[in-house]
C-alpha cells in the first residue's frame, strides 16, 4: 500500500474515450449548426469540455471520502436549489429548468444527479447485511423520491427518469430481495394510470402517444421521430459525409446539436459512423466496470456503479429515442449533446471516478 496517490494511476484508457467522443460531438455540432442560427454552438462546446476536463482532474485530488461525510449537507442544498428553481427559475418553452446567474443559466436537476450518487453510495456504504430489508429499501427509496417530485414539477420528466437507475443500481448492489423488487413492479404498474392522468402534462402525453403511434400525428407531436428515422436511414452504411445531411442541413431534423445528435450523426456517418460512437461508449462503460471491481471499499464500488447506470441510461434512452424505440424525454447523449450543464456533470462524474481509482492502493 502506498501513502501518496500519482497521476499515473489515472484511468488514461478511460480518458482517451471520453475525450474521442467528445470530438466528434464537437464536430456533429459544427455540421448539424452550419448556416443556422446556432452557428458557433460548438465553440461554446469546446470551452465547455475544457472547463469539464479541468474539473474532472480537480475532483480527483479530493479524498471522495471527504465528499461522503458532506453527503447530508449537499443532499440539503440540493433540495434548496430544486425548490428555488421552482420559486425564481427562468422559464423557457413552459417548464422551469434553469436559474439566471447573468454569466451562465445553472440548471440544478443536472447537479442532483451526482449528488444523489453519492448519498446512495454514503447510504449503504457501512450497510453489511447480505440482504435489504423492506424498510431500508423504503428510506433509500424516499431519498430519491424528493428530489424527483421536486423536478417532475418543473415539469422536467426525463431528468427525473434519470435518478431512477441511480437508485436501483444501489437498491441491487445493497442485496435487495426479488420478492421486493417484485413488489415495487406492481405498485409501479398501479401508479401508472395515475401518474398518466394527473402527473403528466399534455404535451408530455402527445410524446408518449407519438411513441407508440408516431403516424397518427405525423405533422405535430410525431414529427420529431419521423424526421429523425429518416435522417438514420438516409445515412446509409457510410453516410452523406460531413456537412451533407439532407435531414439536418435542410432544418427538418429538430434540435440536431442536442437531443437529436446522434440521428444527425447517423446521417453524415451512416452505420459504420452510428457503430463507431456505440463501441467507444460501451468501451467507457466496460472501463467503469472494471474500475468498480478495482475499487478500495463498499462505497467506491457505489459511486463507480452509479455513475455507470446514469450513463447508460442516457445513452440507451437517447440511441433508443432517435430510432424510435423509446418515447422523446429530452435526455442529452452523454459528451456528445451540446450543453453545459449536461458535460459538467459528466465530468464530475467521471472525476469522482477517477478519485475512488487513484486510491485503490492508497492506505
Amino acid at each position: 500500500m502506498r501513502r501518496y496517490i500519482h497521476f499515473r494511476d489515472f484511468d488514461w484508457v478511460l480518458f482517451i474515450f471520453v475525450v474521442i467522443i467528445c470530438l466528434l460531438g464537437i464536430s456533429e455540432i459544427y455540421s448539424a449548426t452550419l448556416h443556422t442560427k446556432f452557428e458557433g454552438m460548438h465553440i461554446r462546446q469546446v470551452y465547455w469540455v475544457l472547463a469539464g476536463v479541468a474539473l474532472m482532474f480537480l475532483v480527483s485530488l479530493i479524498n471522495y471520502q471527504a465528499l461522503l461525510e458532506a453527503v447530508p449537507w449537499m443532499y440539503g442544498l440540493s433540495l434548496l436549489s430544486l425548490v428555488s428553481v421552482l420559486l425564481f427559475g427562468k422559464r423557457y418553452l413552459g417548464a422551469k429548468r434553469w436559474i439566471d446567474l447573468k454569466l451562465f443559466h445553472f440548471q440544478p436537476s443536472e447537479w442532483v444527479k451526482l449528488i444523489l450518487i453519492l448519498t446512495m453510495a454514503k447510504y449503504f456504504a457501512d450497510y453489511r447485511e447480505n440482504e435489504l430489508s423492506f424498510g431500508e429499501l423504503v428510506k433509500a427509496g424516499l431519498i430519491v423520491l424528493f428530489p424527483m417530485l421536486l423536478v417532475l414539477k418543473q415539469p422536467d420528466l426525463g431528468t427525473a427518469l434519470t435518478y431512477i437507475p441511480i437508485a436501483l443500481m444501489a437498491l441491487v448492489l445493497g442485496g435487495m430481495r426479488l420478492k421486493h423488487g417484485i413488489v415495487l413492479l406492481l405498485v409501479a404498474a398501479v401508479l401508472m394510470p395515475a401518474v398518466w392522468q394527473w402527473g403528466l402534462k399534455p404535451y408530455q402525453k402527445d410524446r408518449l402517444s407519438a411513441f407508440v403511434e408516431p403516424d397518427a400525428d405525423a405533422q405535430g407531436s410525431g414529427y420529431q421521430v419521423k424526421q429523425s428515422l429518416v435522417a438514420v436511414g438516409s445515412g446509409g452504411m457510410w453516410g452523406k459525409g460531413v456537412a451533407k445531411g439532407t435531414q439536418t442541413q435542410g432544418q427538418f431534423l429538430p434540435v440536431p446539436h442536442t437531443d437529436f445528435i446522434f440521428a444527425a450523426w447517423s446521417e453524415e456517418h451512416g452505420f459504420v459512423g452510428a457503430l463507431a460512437v456505440m463501441l467507444l461508449y460501451f468501451g467507457v462503460l466496460m472501463r467503469l466496470i472494471h474500475d468498480a471491481q478495482t475499487a478500495p471499499d463498499r462505497a467506491g464500488v457505489f459511486l463507480i456503479m452509479g455513475v455507470v447506470a446514469v450513463l447508460a441510461f442516457h445513452v440507451l434512452v437517447n440511441v433508443g429515442m432517435v430510432v424510435g424505440f423509446m418515447p422523446v424525454t429530452g435526455i442529452p447523449l452523454p459528451l456528445m449533446s451540446y450543453g453545459g450543464s449536461s458535460i459538467l456533470f459528466t465530468f464530475l462524474a467521471l472525476g469522482i471516478v477517477m478519485n475512488v481509482r487513484m486510491r485503490r492502493f492508497v492506505n
